[in-house]
């Protein structure tokens, strides 16, 4: 038996006083029993030569290529010897060498009876490989400490018996006389592997709060071998010990792929996480013991003092002097958050031991959770630069790990194609094929950042889009939950638009039907919502603008594009605010409405599914009740009562006349780049409206005037004056009578 002697630790201590001894200090000289944990000796080679040379003919070459690859790995189990301060020291030793020898030669002569040159080549490849595999060895360890506070540790590996063996081959081509191959394999023989000693620098440092625990690493490189330490010590402990802490989770997109977590990179919130406590017993008895995770707050700037909460316990019995891993799956979901909405940076868990219900040991380990990918789906005339600024508005909210992908931002990944920009009157996708689109962005934005679910906020016709996606294509997961976690939708038509009516039949009547703006049309999308009804558990949430008046003869409050109602629709969970169209991608809509939806911790993503299923939460249910919702003024068509597709030139200034009737009002809807300007004009020459070119006005998708008041039968001009360099198109419809409506 190898034992070893350790040196009494001193630690050392400061005070300002000098008057009273460190604690530590008096705690570490009490203690004198023998060191007990893990010890790990590694030895890797790896080296590659190649060199080519010319054959005697001088018409050929040689090339030799050889290489070594030697792992040598030992654990090393170190535990206090009965009644003293020796440890005793057993080592499990693996061995795996290999080197290879490869020549490959050529050459070029001329075989009797030829007149030409023949090219001959050879190879011949000599391997030979050394194995062994020891178990129970008695080994030594050293741990030796000095007074300020430093202290090294050092192995002595005995040698033992492994085995040796090897082949040889040979090949050949184009020879005068043909060779046959050979391959010759050599029997295993016994052969001794090498004791092997190794130290540390001498250079670690206990540390003074616990004196009686020893943990760090080694390595020194030279000459291409790479010799490395690592230990894991304790004295004056229980039998049973925690050895390491670590996690795991799975590579998108193949589930049960578990890797490891790097403390730098962390993992995603709503990944399933594997906790792994390494376990080992000290005594020379089987042990049964309790392992128990807690999410703990000790540390945190805010809720130091807050209790640890436990994330699940496991038994395990670990026979004598020697190790077992338990494991447990822990769901992230919100742990990128705390329930008040604060950004949560890192989380702290820590496994606990019992041993017979008392604590025995635990260790803590940091995880970063970063929020789950937010991606970003645009509407109608728009394209991925409506979101521009949401990464750093994201950056500021959370940090720099809260992604945004703006569907189309990269094209390679998924591109939707709406219009792209407003007075584009070109083909565009359907719903159907820009939901394909952005399941492709959905899926480039789990692989970018290795997670298993995704937040959704989607404006206009993009919540249509996403609707869509999650009713026909959106994937399911083991664990049981949608892969969107939350679907936010801004300013979305879900009863359609009437001012979609007033656009897209002139485009169908001139036999230009636009499929983007013609599937907004309510008619349109109460078909829409009758196929498109399944939710599958995902919540959903809109958010209302209604600072403006009717237009496009709504008759209802609007945000220039939807119509409040449209936007509502049967969603429990909705806002109103007095917001246009196009402001919705600003940062207020984000603070107010999306971040508070998003930005969930733990107890508030339990609370939200506790009310789901007693049905009182804004999670959509698994198929929306639609019939009888639909019968409202605002998903009613809107037919117009005249509408013109005209083309203007650059710098140009065309009137457009228009027949008006007797009407209690009269309003004019119209769609063109935000170069034009229009002006409206009355039979008595008066302007009675104007939406002007570079103007806020000017960026909205329908571009209305509304005359709110009676007016009579006779000849009205539009006229529209051009900025740009190119032909623009524009559309335009009126429209009277609109009913009023305050609410």
């Amino acid at each position: 038996m190898t034992i070893m002697r350790t040196l009494p630790a001193l630690a050392v201590g400061l005070t300002l006083s000098g008057a009273a001894a460190p604690v530590a200090a008096a705690a570490a000289a009490r203690c004198a029993a023998g060191w007990a944990g893990t010890v790990e000796y590694s030895r890797h080679q790896a080296s590659s030569d190649s060199k080519t040379l010319k054959r005697v003919s001088g018409k050929g070459t040689e090339t030799t290529n050889a290489s070594i690859n030697d792992e040598y790995v030992a654990q090393i189990a170190v535990r206090p010897a009965p009644g003293g301060e020796y440890s005793i020291g057993t080592a499990n030793i693996n061995l795996r060498a290999t080197a290879t020898e490869t020549i490959n030669s050529s050459d070029q002569m001329i075989c009797p009876h030829e007149r030409t040159m023949r090219q001959m080549s050879g190879q011949f490849v000599s391997r030979s490989q050394r194995r062994g595999n020891a178990s129970g060895l008695e080994a030594g360890v050293d741990i030796t400490t000095d007074n300020d506070g430093t202290y090294s540790v050092s192995v002595r590996l005995p040698e033992f018996q492994g085995t040796e063996s090897g082949s040889n081959s040979a090949s050949f081509s184009g020879q005068c006389k043909a060779k046959e191959a050979t391959n010759q394999k050599i029997a295993d023989v016994p052969t001794t592997i090498d004791a092997m000693r190794f130290s540390s620098s001498g250079e670690d440092r206990m540390q003074p709060s616990d004196p009686n625990r020893l943990t760090g690493a080694h390595s020194v490189t030279s000459y291409g071998v790479t010799e490395s330490l690592r230990w894991n010590l304790r004295r004056c402990g229980g039998d049973l010990r925690l050895i390491d802490l670590k996690f795991e989770d799975m590579r998108f997109p193949t589930w049960d792929a578990w890797k490891n977590i790097t403390e730098e990179i962390g993992t995603i919130d709503g990944n399933i996480v594997r906790l792994t406590a390494v376990v080992a017993n000290d005594s020379p008895e089987e042990k049964a013991a309790t392992v128990k995770f807690r999410d703990t707050y000790k540390g945190d700037k805010w809720d130091g003092a807050k209790p640890d909460g436990l994330l699940g316990e496991v038994s395990i019995t670990v026979p004598a002097g020697e190790q077992r891993e338990v494991q447990l799956k822990w769901d992230s979901s919100g742990y990128a958050w705390f329930d008040d909405g604060r950004p949560r940076f890192t989380q702290r868990i820590k496994a606990e031991v019992e041993d017979k219900g008392k604590k025995v040991d635990d260790m803590t380990r940091n995880l970063k959770v970063a929020p789950k990918p937010l991606v970003l789906v645009h509407g109608l005339w728009s394209n991925w630069r409506a979101w521009e600024s949401w990464q750093n508005i994201l950056t500021t909210s959370h940090s720099y790990d809260w992604k945004a992908f703006p569907v189309g931002e990269k094209p390679e990944h998924g591109r939707m194609n709406t219009g792209d920009e407003m007075g584009n009157f070109g083909p565009t996708n359907t719903i159907a094929q820009n939901a394909v689109e952005l399941g492709n962005y959905v899926r480039y934005a789990q692989k970018d950042r290795n997670a298993w679910h995704v937040d959704l906020v989607a404006h206009s016709m993009g919540g249509l889009i996403s609707r869509r996606y999650i009713h026909a294509t959106m994937p399911t997961y083991p664990d049981g939950k949608p892969q969107v976690s939350h679907l936010v939708m801004l300013e979305t038509p879900n009863r359609g638009s009437s001012c979609a009516d007033l656009i897209s039949i002139p485009l169908e009547l001139a036999g230009r039907s636009m499929d983007a703006l013609r599937e907004l049309r309510p008619i349109n999308v109460l078909r829409f919502n009758a196929e498109n009804n399944n939710s599958k558990g995902v919540p959903f949430s809109v958010l209302a603008g209604n600072p403006l008046p009717p237009v496009c003869r709504m008759l209802s409050r609007n945000d220039g594009v939807v119509a409040e109602p449209s936007a509502k629709w049967i969603i429990t969970d909705n806002e109103t605010q007095t917001i246009l169209h196009t402001s919705m991608t600003g940062t207020e809509p984000f603070a107010s409405f999306v971040k508070p939806r998003v930005a969930l911790g733990p107890g508030k993503q339990a609370a939200e599914g506790s009310s789901a299923e007693s049905g009182g939460s804004p999670r959509a249910s698994a198929r929306l009740m639609i019939l009888g919702v639909e019968n409202s003024d605002d998903a009613i068509s809107v037919m117009p009562d005249v509408s013109k597709v005209v083309t203007i030139a650059p710098g140009q200034i065309l009137d457009v006349a228009i027949p008006v009737s007797d009407a209690k009002n009269f309003g004019l809807t119209f769609v063109a780049a935000n170069t034009i300007s229009a002006t409206l004009i009355d039979h008595t020459g008066a302007v009675v409206g104007a939406s002007l070119s570079d103007t806020p006005e000017a960026s909205q998708i329908f571009r209305s005037m509304f005359v709110d008041r009676e007016v009579t039968k006779g000849k009205w001009i539009v006229r529209l004056q051009s900025k740009d360099r190119a032909d623009r198109e524009v559309i335009l419809s009126t429209w009277s009578n609109a009913g009023r409506s305050d609410t």
